[in-house]
């Protein structure tokens, strides 16, 4: 019952986030005014407003225009709870789990969907949370040994947005156009912020081969070329949740692997 009612909570969340991924690419207000539909701007009924359930039973058309409601609505609102419920699983203590779900996978996810939208991860979003990621680290470690929390955070910032930046900046010299701009440096150093030094090394290069896995598949079957653009903010936020819920289990899948191929020969 517990997994079903935060499955509920995040839904309802990912209510809001649909709002702020609409609104925050359009610098608009993400209190006023209430939803409305965007075609024939009606403001909608709370009842109709039911996470997943009012996408189902008005088949997927607003109410009084009878215009076709996006997918991405349903889609954010199951994710949002799906990842509510895995925090949960992850972290049992509700406050550990509520704590991590809103500063860190709720950002995550409105930033990786504007990114796909718009080539775009706004400064409004990963800059503050670069600063509610420290305190989240302080609050999640009791306040116990602050220095050394504060330390391993910090240098996740600077390995890991300085990393990327030098990343970056190479392949600009060398293939002279922009290949990482700066809102995914500054995404990365919110990402450092949260799970520190170690993590983001983790992150940096999960998020680099499902970036160039995906773009090999593209590659391959959609026509996709070589001087076209991929947003890289979903694979820094697709590896930074996937380093947070099973990080070690990752690595020491990968060194097992790693360690069988060397018996080979």
């Amino acid at each position: 019952m517990i997994y079903w009612i935060t499955f509920l909570f995040g839904s309802l969340i990912g209510s809001f986030l649909n709002v702020c991924i609409v609104r925050i690419p359009e610098e608009e207000s993400i209190v006023t005014p209430r939803s409305h539909c965007p075609h024939c701007q009606k403001g909608i009924r709370f009842y109709d407003n039911i996470p997943l359930l009012s996408f189902i039973f008005l088949r997927g058309r607003c109410r009084d225009c009878r215009h076709p409601i996006s997918w991405q609505y349903p889609l954010i609102e199951f994710l949002t709870g799906a990842l509510a419920v895995l925090c949960l699983w992850k972290f049992p203590q509700p406050e550990v789990a509520t704590l991590w779900f809103l500063s860190f996978i709720c950002p995550l996810l409105v930033v990786s969907f504007i990114d796909l939208k718009h080539f775009l991860i706004p400064d409004s979003i990963s800059l503050p949370f670069i600063l509610v990621g420290l305190g989240v680290r302080l609050i999640l470690t009791n306040f116990a040994q602050p220095f050394g929390v504060l330390q391993d955070s910090f240098l996740g910032i600077l390995i890991g947005a300085g990393g990327l930046f030098l990343v970056g900046k190479t392949y600009e010299l060398i293939q002279k156009r922009e290949g990482i701009g700066r809102g995914d440096v500054k995404l990365m150093a919110m990402i450092g912020a949260f799970l520190g030094w170690k993590a983001v090394l983790f992150v940096f290069l999960l998020s680099s081969f499902l970036g160039s896995l995906v773009g090999v598949f593209l590659m391959i079957f959609r026509r996709f070329g070589l001087q076209s653009q991929l947003p890289y903010g979903p694979f820094l936020s697709l590896a930074a949740v996937l380093q947070l819920f099973w990080g070690i289990s990752i690595l020491n899948a990968y060194f097992s692997l790693v360690k069988r191929l060397f018996s080979l020969f």
